[in-house]
């Protein structure tokens, strides 16, 4: 599990450097492979049906169907690069290293010998930076990325304290990113037909 959380955190700190949206999109289907890797690394410690359930679930949206609808509307755009960001690369990859110290700082002040301390640092720093990348980048397919990045944040945290909600409560989360992100991605096609650009 250790392994899986450094993996997070590194595609998670590699979305901040990227330009590429279509770099991007294959970023978040790794990182949220790899969310689904922990799922299952947790189902093995617990034994329970329903963790392997929403391992399966994490593979077949956040890793397949999701990364998907991006592509195709990233592929759609005439310029698939974050040219002019609010925050340059530089600044947004020293400010993600920021909130990772943070983060760590946070979890060792708050819960002082937690068991799962790497996880849950992980879980709050990857919520810091996709919100990070919701504001500090131009382009709706980012801030999408952002919004996922934060999503599977807040899904690792439930892994790490609670070794996972019950199946109903993931579902709705599940259901929940799949609406949201379709929307977004309707809004964003729209946004790119009216002005021939996603740049918000």
């Amino acid at each position: 599990m250790n392994i899986l959380t450094i993996l997070l955190l590194f595609t998670t700190l590699l979305l901040t450097r990227v330009s590429g949206l279509k770099t991007a999109v294959r970023i978040i289907r790794v990182q949220s492979f790899m969310l689904a890797l922990a799922c299952t690394a947790v189902g093995m410690d617990t034994g329970e049906t329903q963790i392997y359930v929403a391992a399966l679930l994490t593979v077949i949206i956040k890793a397949g169907v999701l990364p998907h609808v991006l592509m195709n509307i990233v592929s759609t755009l005439q310029h698939e690069r974050e040219d002019h960001p609010i925050l340059n690369i530089n600044y947004s990859a020293l400010a993600a290293c920021i909130a990772i110290v943070l983060s760590y700082g946070l979890i060792d002040r708050a819960l002082p010998g937690a068991g799962s301390r790497d996880a849950l640092a992980t879980a709050v720093a990857m919520t810091l930076i996709g919100l990070l990348l919701i504001i500090t980048r131009r382009q709706a397919v980012m801030q999408i990325m952002g919004i996922i990045t934060m999503e599977n944040g807040i899904y690792l945290v439930g892994l790490s304290v609670a070794k996972g909600f019950p199946l109903i409560i993931e579902l709705g989360v599940f259901f929940d990113v799949l609406v949201a992100v379709m929307v977004l991605g309707i809004l964003t096609y729209r946004l790119k037909l009216s002005g021939m650009s996603t740049d918000t």
